[in-house]
């Protein structure tokens, strides 16, 4: 590879032999520099000049072409910069959309009955009949309120003790217009630890209990269908009577059926000791 500075100095002192030329590989030029001599010389003086004013760049181009491609080099890195701009570019939108749809999953998941539905305040995930209320949910979203109903029984079926597809059935009825059911699915859902009474008085899915004559006397009862007693005020108020004893075998089939619901009821954990009581009180009379 040809040196700038050596060519200029022996362009200086040597050009009127025309060395510069023969070390540049210019023989011909070098050749005339000999014939010339006289004024070579000044022609070596100014190639010498010439050479140390020249930047490195030129004078590769011009005398280096073998050894150096000036050209190559910024044709890629012009050619790199707009493929790598774009590839960011287009891993950016990438992330972008993943963390788009990461965040609907997690505004879908999270909502509150507020925004969505008659779901209740939030309550710890259950695995068994988790399906099933989330498609009742979206059934009660697009006012399927027949199939909403049929959803949460299913999930009640997986987990009788689920304070939201209690709560949600409950509303399903209300839009409904089937009363007893939806007290008895709310009162369910306040006895397993339901606590939003502020959600019961302003929701609008359960507006239409609360027009009914015995909503007064529910929400006195604590948002139950009967006050909460102890064991002995059930016993006080209900005793067995020996004449009650000595019927029970005429009772009717219906009757006893609607008896052993109950008391499977109690035994699933779904009616405690004193609501089993005064319901068994209500079927006897």
């Amino acid at each position: 590879m040809k040196d700038k500075n050596l060519a200029a100095v022996l362009a200086f002192f040597g050009g009127i032999m025309g060395l510069h030329r023969f070390y540049l590989g210019q023989v011909g030029l070098g050749i005339l520099y000999i014939i010339f001599a006289p004024l070579a010389w000044l022609i070596g003086v100014i190639d010498a000049i010439s050479f140390l004013s020249m930047d490195q760049q030129t004078f590769d181009a011009k005398y280096n072409k073998s050894q150096y491609h000036p050209v190559q080099p910024q044709l890629r890195n012009q050619n790199a910069r707009p493929m790598n701009d774009r590839e960011a570019r287009y891993q950016q939108r990438q992330r972008d959309r993943a963390i788009r749809e990461q965040q609907l999953r997690q505004k879908r998941n999270g909502r509150r009955a507020s925004e969505t539905g008659p779901s209740p305040q939030p309550v710890r995930a259950v695995s068994t009949g988790q399906a099933e209320r989330e498609a009742g949910l979206k059934y009660f979203r697009d006012f399927e309120y027949d199939r909403a109903i049929l959803a949460f029984q299913q999930a009640l079926e997986k987990n009788p003790r689920d304070v939201a597809s209690h709560f949600n059935i409950a509303c399903s009825y209300s839009c409904e217009e089937e009363a007893d059911k939806a007290f008895y699915h709310l009162d369910r859902a306040v006895a397993m630890g339901f606590a939003d009474f502020e959600r019961i008085r302003t929701h609008d899915s359960l507006a239409f209990l609360r027009v009914q004559p015995n909503f007064e006397a529910f929400v006195a009862n604590g948002y139950r269908l009967a006050p909460d007693r102890s064991e002995e005020e059930v016993v006080l108020a209900n005793p067995i009577k020996e004449e009650e004893m000595v019927e029970l075998p005429q009772i009717s089939e219906d009757l006893l059926e609607q008896l052993q619901r109950l008391a499977t009821l109690k035994e699933k954990g779904l009616l405690t000791e004193n609501e089993f009581a005064t319901q068994k009180k209500r079927l006897l009379g």
